[in-house]
């Protein structure tokens, strides 16, 4: 059973950056197809970025592209995401997710991911 752990969230002023980052433990994520959520207070959780099993394909909400960047390392067990140009708007918990695939590409679907870490909080001041 793949446990996955965010780390590296805070407060950040506009404009500021943040690296994300999501190491699984109790298996590999070779065989998986990862993802970043959000969920910001009295709003439904939303598609953020996706990266796909090799890592050679991503895909990004509008609302973040040009500014966030999703990676993978197979070998460390880890997801990241670099957030940069931060805005008030990007202020919710984020939730990496795993989804045990033999099709490699990516998914925005929150309903595939079977395996969510249990957030981590970034707030962005004006």
């Amino acid at each position: 059973q793949v446990q996955l752990v965010e780390s590296g969230g805070g407060l950040v002023q506009a404009g500021g950056s943040l690296r994300l980052s999501c190491a699984a433990s109790g298996g590999s994520l070779t065989m998986y197809r990862l993802g970043w959520f959000r969920q910001a207070p009295g709003k439904e959780r939303e598609f953020v970025a996706a990266i796909s099993r090799s890592g050679s394909q991503s895909d990004y909400a509008d609302s973040v592209k040009g500014r966030f960047t999703i990676s993978r390392d197979n070998a460390k067990n880890t997801v990241n995401l670099q957030m940069n140009s931060l805005e008030p708007d990007d202020t919710a918990v984020y939730y990496c997710a795993a989804d045990y695939t033999v099709r490699g590409a990516t998914n925005r679907d929150s309903n595939v991911y079977e395996h969510w870490g249990q957030g981590t909080q970034v707030s962005v001041s004006s």
